[in-house]
């Protein structure tokens, strides 16, 4: 994954592995190319704030990322299978559901919105604030997550889930 400036152009800063914290190399991140696999780009240092789900492509300004700002401090790769069971209450407690695969609208399929604890089982995942993969992005890595906060978010209150795969 290459980091530049708008339109890649002026400094740069190449990642082939994750990388927690980048500022040291790149202040500001407008333009991304992604050259192969899948990464998570996060706001802050440490993999924390928003975060972007990027394919291999290429990202001419943090808009076509859906990008709050030009601020990108760390990134991830991800490789791996898929299983996770949502639940509808934190600690993982009333209904749940198992996945495997991508679903674009929670309250069509579930019947529900509302997801307060997940158990990633295999695999990453991302909670999208709304239906049809809109809205902030919430990455989840493998493990247990007992409330919406652990994993960022303010509200329990979302609309749509995919896996991260590799897209070429």
């Amino acid at each position: 994954m290459r980091l530049q400036y708008r339109n890649f152009q002026g400094r740069h800063y190449e990642c082939s592995a994750d990388c927690p914290e980048m500022q040291s190399h790149l202040s500001r991140c407008n333009s991304i190319r992604v050259e192969s696999g899948c990464w998570v780009a996060y706001e802050k240092s440490n993999y924390a704030g928003y975060q972007y789900m990027l394919h291999k492509g290429e990202y001419p300004d943090y808009q076509r990322w859906a990008g709050f700002n030009d601020c990108i401090r760390s990134c991830r790769m991800y490789h791996g299978n898929y299983r996770m069971k949502i639940f509808e209450r934190s600690d993982f407690g009333g209904q749940n559901m198992e996945l495997m695969e991508d679903c674009p609208d929670l309250n069509e399929r579930f019947h529900t919105r509302d997801i307060s604890s997940v158990n990633v089982m295999e695999g990453y995942w991302i909670l999208h604030e709304h239906p049809n993969y809109r809205g902030r992005q919430y990455f989840l890595r493998p493990g247990e997550y007992r409330r919406h906060s652990e994993w960022g978010s303010a509200s329990p209150t979302f609309g749509s889930l995919r896996r991260v795969t590799e897209v070429n």
